[in-house]
């Protein structure tokens, strides 16, 4: 792959364009007036939305999309939006194709760039240009990059620094997963799940964590270690939480934070007071108090969340007064313990955790939401077979906080299914630690038991990072029904 990426004007083309990460960079190139198109399997509300700022979509991942950009008696071609026709141009003009790590070799529209001469570019190639191409800030962790991302983006725009912003979630304040700001300030969330973070170079650089939570492609910590320090390398700053043992013994941070007062971190935090409605602390910076911070995100990881967006302000040379007014009012990214609706007595909450850390974590903060009769109702689809495999122990440990724990089969991701593990199988190791877990094997049949399981009063919280949350608005129309023939 070429790892030269041109932002004169020159078009990108992006395989599987609807996907959360290629839709922010398509987004945010759209934006600054540079011709994009891409392809899709399937059409959604983000692939619309492209649409209407000049993306041109196509709605299969076959080689005649490549057909814009091919050689015609009249000259070369190229797509220039989705309102304009053809017009000849230079060789050059070419698309640059992006793909994702998902995109193989045996994908036909991938097959005909190659065909072509396209440069083909990996989606973090043209991530790590554009965080060349502004001041960034760039959130690596293996929890919590998309919220600490979305609040450094949030507080920065509050703080009228008119970022721009590349994020893997939605947030409503921007209305999306990306926004193009005026200034030199970009904060972007930086992935390392397949390597690539390496090749990004920040000005700041952020680490909230380090856990192995990716085993399709990393075998042990030591190699992922290994990757979070070439990127830290690469920081001009790097901002790290020393309450991870790795961090805090592998790497050497510019800038520490801690929830723990007891450290040496250059941000600490005393007073805490985690609610059902939120948290407040007492915030400090090398020993001198700076304020009172409040947040509507629930428990201690979004604290520590938060904490990092102050030495990031701070950073940059923000009063904290600035700093805390941005935080106090950020909602969180979509799917982040996101309330869906509440229904028949019922609150559904919708949340992307998936890895054992992460479930822990989030159903800490339903049962600090919960009210002392209300039970908590754990609803999990594993992703991945790798991590499932990996982590059976650990899943079977994390469901503590829940009252009721209902599972369902692996969503694969694109991983092919050797036999060797199985959701019923989880299921059964779960239920050696906990008293009540039931499995159902598909979405349809987990629709139909919730309907007949959940009960008023309950918190019903629906955990994993493929398209169990699809069941969610099923569930509620039905609860709906009775109430719309009776009116």
């Amino acid at each position: 792959m070429s790892n030269y990426v041109d932002f004169s004007g020159r078009p990108f083309h992006f395989i599987g364009i609807g996907g959360i990460g290629m839709s922010a960079l398509a987004y945010v190139l759209a934006k600054r007036q540079i011709p994009v198109s891409g392809s899709d399997l399937r059409p959604t509300h983000i692939t619309s939305k492209l649409e209407s700022i000049g993306t041109n979509i196509f709605d299969r991942q076959e080689a005649s999309n490549l057909e814009f950009f091919r050689s015609s008696e009249s000259g070369n071609r190229v797509l220039l939006t989705s309102s304009e026709i053809l017009a000849p141009t230079s060789k050059s003009t070419l698309p640059q194709v992006v793909c994702s790590t998902a995109i193989n070799d045996n994908n036909l529209e991938y097959k005909a760039a190659l065909e072509l001469g396209c440069p083909i570019l990996h989606r973090s190639d043209v991530l790590a240009a554009l965080i060349s191409d502004y001041y960034s800030i760039a959130v690596a962790g293996t929890h919590g990059k998309t919220t600490t991302s979305s609040m450094i983006g949030y507080m920065l725009l509050e703080a009228g620094l008119d970022p721009t912003i590349i994020v893997g979630g939605e947030v409503d304040a921007w209305d999306g997963n990306a926004r193009l700001g005026q200034s030199k300030y970009l904060v972007a969330e930086a992935d390392e799940s397949d390597g690539s973070l390496v090749k990004h170079a920040p000005e700041i650089g952020i680490i909230t964590n380090i856990e192995l939570d990716h085993p399709d492609h990393y075998d042990t910590l030591e190699e992922v270690v290994n990757i979070f320090q070439k990127f830290a390398d690469s920081c001009q700053s790097l901002i790290g939480c020393i309450d991870c043992d790795t961090v805090r013994e592998r790497f050497n941070p510019t800038i520490t934070y801690s929830l723990n007062p007891d450290t040496d971190a250059d941000y600490t935090a005393t007073n805490i007071d985690y609610r059902a409605d939120g948290s407040t602390a007492l915030i400090w910076e090398k020993g001198k108090a700076l304020g009172v911070l409040k947040l509507r995100l629930l428990s201690r990881h979004n604290l520590s969340n938060a904490l990092s967006a102050v030495a990031v302000g701070r950073a940059l040379g923000l009063e904290f007064g600035a700093i805390a007014k941005g935080i106090a009012t950020f909602e969180g990214a979509r799917r982040r313990f996101e309330l869906r609706g509440e229904v028949g007595g019922i609150t559904f909450i919708d949340d992307y955790a998936h890895h054992p850390s992460e479930i822990r974590a989030t159903l800490a903060a339903a049962r600090l939401q919960a009210r002392p009769e209300q039970r908590v109702v754990a609803i999990f689809q594993p992703h991945r077979y790798s991590r499932t495999l990996t982590f059976l122990t650990e899943f079977a440990e994390s469901f503590t906080h829940a009252d009721l724990v209902v599972l369902t089969d692996i969503y694969s991701a694109g991983e092919p299914n050797l036999g060797q593990i199985s959701g019923e199988q989880l299921a059964a190791e779960m239920a050696k630690l906990h008293p009540k877990v039931l499995y159902q094997p598909n979405l349809s049949l987990m629709s139909e038991f919730l309907l007949q399981t959940l009960r008023p009063g309950d918190l019903a919280l629906f955990l994993g990072a493929g398209n169990l949350n699809q069941v969610i608005p099923e569930v509620i129309n039905t609860l709906c029904e009775p109430a719309i023939a009776t009116s």
